[in-house]
């Protein structure tokens, strides 16, 4: 009687078993690896030139007239670990809102860049901030003052959204 196999242990061969022929296979990797030139930064003097796409720490577009941002409250409603809280207050400026508290918790940020995307007046941006350092959690909640960002600094990635999109 012909019987089919059934599990794949069933199907192996012999040396496929005894898994030498894969061993030796890694170890040929990891002799070819050992040989190529190494690409190594050497952090503190060497900084890291991220490219426009690179989502970093969340910030605020600051113009020449003051923030862009209108207080929507859509960020802080996207976040998915909740860490933006958005509180607006009214003017008597064409724009007619604007943040009267506006904080991010980077303890909780996950850099997911959902509050950029679903902003309507590309108000907040993904900086290429990845240096962060807090010595206690107070810290590590940023206010408008930590958040604001001329313009100017923000240009290669407002291009790379617009391009992108």
């Amino acid at each position: 009687m012909n019987r089919k196999p059934n599990s794949p242990e069933e199907r192996m061969t012999f040396w496929e078993k005894i898994y030498i022929p894969e061993i030796a296979k890694g170890m040929g990797l990891t002799l070819s690896q050992m040989f190529k030139p190494k690409f190594t930064r050497q952090y503190p003097e060497e900084k890291m030139q991220p490219s426009p796409s690179y989502r970093g720490r969340p910030v605020l577009v600051l113009e020449e007239e003051g923030e862009r941002c209108v207080a929507c409250g859509l960020c802080s409603r996207v976040c998915p670990a909740l860490a933006i809280e958005v509180r607006a207050g009214e003017t008597d400026k064409p724009k007619e809102r604007y943040p009267k508290l506006f904080e991010i918790n980077m303890l909780r940020c996950i850099f997911c860049g959902f509050c950029e995307e679903v902003c309507p007046e590309e108000a907040i941006v993904m900086s290429k901030d990845y240096e962060m350092i807090f010595t206690s959690k107070e810290d590590a909640i940023l206010g408008i003052d930590k958040l604001l960002v001329p313009i100017a600094e923000l240009e290669p990635r407002l291009e790379w959204l617009r391009q992108y999109k």
